[in-house]
């Protein structure tokens, strides 16, 4: 096993030799982070979800975000203190050696490339039902992937707004953070005005049986069922906070922004994801939402509020694609430094003239991005999304409490509070929700890291910079 390091001077020296311009400061950060957080995972996922905990969705929210509370501290002390692009990619070379960053890079694929997949899918789902009240239905070949569960032909909707997306991340980081704000305050006064309108609308007796499906249970069929298969689920409507710490190349003073960005963004998200939750599952029963595509706005309908249940989905629509493009801005930026890194080939991490972005690698991943969307199903995409994530949290948690016990002397601009317990805490918490996924998703988890293995070794192992010289 090869176990070779770069040092973390290394990994800030390696970003000074091909660096990305730096034009993020930490309300644009925020932005991006919420921007990043909330979409599918609220408007679209809450159906899935309640099919599979009932009320007790509430509490599968809650565990989520607690998991990801813990490694988000994580995360902002390993920003703060290696401000570069690579997110867990980078802190796991300098901490793990270079074999497991490769396998966390690579594991990141599934975090942020196919969570992007589901994020166009679930925006392709609410556009569906705006074309069919406007009298303007779509086929089903054309509304939904061929591996869908309604299988159709291929959802042009979704792949189609991934290659828009590509094209607006190639024009600029600025360009795109700036977009990504205003939207992000339109998707921030949607959900606004859907607590506003449904809390008042509670009927407490919907919330008994909290716990129809216990804990953790499995239906006749085999599937998960129980509160910890919702939040094994749940957990996709967290995944993206973590993309703030890849834009920390391009943020001005890193050291102090990104922390505020990872932290301020999972605070403001989690607290309206309950609120949201509990209008939800209050207001109506939730039987009436299983296999519903667009939740928030028929609940709306459903109490009478049409035109604002409408106006929600118009928000959906403007919206989720915020989250394309932050998902698949981390993406690009992980490529990018695993090409800068040796590891990948050196045309991914080259940087347009005019626009100073890695145009490349940013095309090639939203094409095959946009393949993905146009032909699978959103839960079976945001599965195995989860799987790459808690793989990476998991990696950063134990990187932060190793650092601290290596080399306690570095200068640490965010200290992660009680290290040894939130990062312990954190891989508990990352591997209990792991375990709790179908286990078809954890089969294509292992699978696709074998995979991963072999490339390194056929392509990676020989070409990065860290490869020892042959004996003479």
């Amino acid at each position: 096993m090869n176990w070779r390091r770069k040092t973390v001077e290394q990994c800030l020296a390696g970003a000074e030799r091909k660096s990305l311009r730096r034009s993020l400061g930490a309300l644009q950060l925020t932005m991006l982070g919420i921007g990043a957080v909330i979409g599918t995972g609220i408007f679209v996922l809450t159906a899935i979800g309640a099919e599979r905990a009932g009320p007790g969705l509430m509490l599968s929210f809650v565990i989520a975000g607690f998991v990801c509370a813990f490694a988000a501290l994580a995360y902002a002390e390993m920003s703060a203190m290696v401000p570069v692009s690579g997110s867990a990619y980078t802190y796991s070379y300098a901490v793990m050696g270079e074999f497991f960053a490769w396998i966390v890079g690579w594991n990141l694929i599934l975090e942020y490339a196919v969570s992007a997949a589901a994020v166009a899918v679930g925006w392709s789902g609410y556009m569906a039902g705006l074309l069919l009240s406007l009298g303007m239905p779509m086929p089903l070949s054309l509304k939904a992937g061929v591996f869908a569960v309604h299988g159709g032909g291929i959802n042009v909707l979704a792949a189609g707004s991934v290659l828009l997306v590509t094209c607006l991340l190639i024009i600029g980081t600025r360009a795109s953070a700036a977009v990504t704000s205003v939207l992000v305050c339109v998707k921030l006064t949607a959900l606004a005005a859907f607590i506003f309108i449904v809390l008042p609308k509670i009927d407490w007796a919907l919330f008994t049986p909290f716990m129809p499906f216990g804990f953790a249970s499995h239906d006749v069929d085999g599937m998960a069922k129980g509160v910890m298969a919702a939040a094994a689920l749940i957990f996709f409507a967290y995944v993206g906070f973590d993309a703030v710490a890849t834009a920390a190349e391009e943020t001005r003073n890193p050291n102090r922004n990104v922390p505020l960005g990872i932290l301020g963004s999972l605070g403001v998200c989690t607290l309206l994801y309950v609120l949201v939750a509990a209008g939800a599952i209050g207001s109506t029963p939730y039987q009436q939402l299983v296999g519903n595509t667009e939740p928030l706005a028929y609940i709306l309908r459903h109490l009478g509020f049409a035109t604002v249940g409408n106006l929600v989905a118009l928000a959906a629509i403007l919206t989720l694609p915020t989250v394309v493009i932050v998902l698949l801005f981390g993406q690009s930026r992980i490529f990018f430094v695993m090409s800068r890194d040796g590891l990948l080939p050196e045309v991914f991490s080259r940087v347009h003239k005019r626009f100073q972005t890695p145009h490349i690698i940013t095309a090639v991943t939203g094409c095959i991005v946009a393949v993905i969307a146009g032909l699978f199903s959103v839960s079976e995409i945001a599965e195995l999304s989860n799987t790459g994530t808690l793989f990476a949290f998991i990696a950063v948690s134990i990187a932060v409490v190793v650092l601290r016990r290596t080399q306690p002397e570095r200068p640490r601009p965010f200290r992660c509070p009680a290290v040894g317990i939130v990062g312990t805490l954190a891989v508990l918490g990352c591997g209990y929700l792991f375990v709790s996924l179908p286990g078809i998703a954890q089969t294509r988890f292992w699978v696709w890291t074998a995979i991963g293995a072999l490339v390194y070794f056929l392509y990676g192992y020989k070409r990065s910079p860290l490869a020892k010289p042959a004996p003479a």
